[in-house]
Formats: structure tokens, sequence, C-alpha cells
């Protein structure tokens, strides 16, 4: 499996759609065999996809990115796992140990789809639907 995950200064990169360089890990049996870092050639939404799939990624873990560039990742078969931040390096420890889904790397202020509880208390959907 092709892992991505966009970079800034050693950092998840805070949002996708202007993130400069990507991260692809190699992963088998869920130990990292290889990575190498590339640039994004464009910003526009249609191409970064497609460069994304390009490269196999299956897995992008991002911070923010916009519902264009989600709609076009995800309906090209890439798993986006957004709203995460923190150093690349234990992101990515976090994700091979099953440990992602901690609140620790959730990006500040957001509650969105990936933690629907918090403190007990049910949190409405984006249409205001409860989740």
């Amino acid at each position: 499996m092709k892992l991505g995950i966009p970079t800034w200064d050693g950092r998840v990169s805070p949002v996708l759609d202007v993130a400069r360089n990507l991260l692809v890990v190699e992963v088998e049996g869920g130990v990292e065999v290889g990575r190498s870092e590339v640039g994004f050639a464009d910003a526009r939404p249609g191409p970064r996809a497609d460069q994304v799939r390009r490269l196999g990624v299956e897995v992008l873990i991002c911070g923010a990115l916009s519902w264009p560039l989600e709609a076009i990742l995800t309906s090209g078969g890439v798993r986006v796992i957004a709203r995460t931040c923190g150093a690349v390096e234990d992101v990515l420890r976090a994700f091979l140990s099953g440990r992602l889904a901690d609140w620790a790397f959730l990006m500040p202020g957001c509650c969105g789809r990936r933690r629907r509880f918090r403190a007990g208390r049910r949190h409405t959907g984006r249409w205001g639907v409860s989740s």
C-alpha cells in the first residue's frame, strides 16, 4: 500500500490544496519499506488529484482540503483521512499502529466526520442532522 502525507516543515501541511510537497510512504505488512518526497506540479484540484493517483497513493492523510479536491480524490479511489495535524513521523507511527483516531491528531477546532462524540455529547453533522 502507498500512503501519502502532504508536508510542511516536518508537519502535516495544514491545507492540502496549497501544500508544496507530498511524502509517499510504501507500507507492506504494516511496516514502512520505502519513502520518497515529491513536489506538487499543479495547484488546481483536478491535476493535483491526478498526480496523487499516478503516484499510486491509496490512503491520503492530510489537514484541511477543499470539497472539490476531496470529491475528486475519493471518486478516484483514494481514501482521504482529513483534519489531521501533527509531526509527520508521529502521524505515520500512529497510522501504522492504528492510533491515528486519537484526539491528539485532530486539527484544532474540528469535531467533524472522524469524531462524532465529544465529552459524552452527541454533535450534529454538517447538515444539522445528528450523526
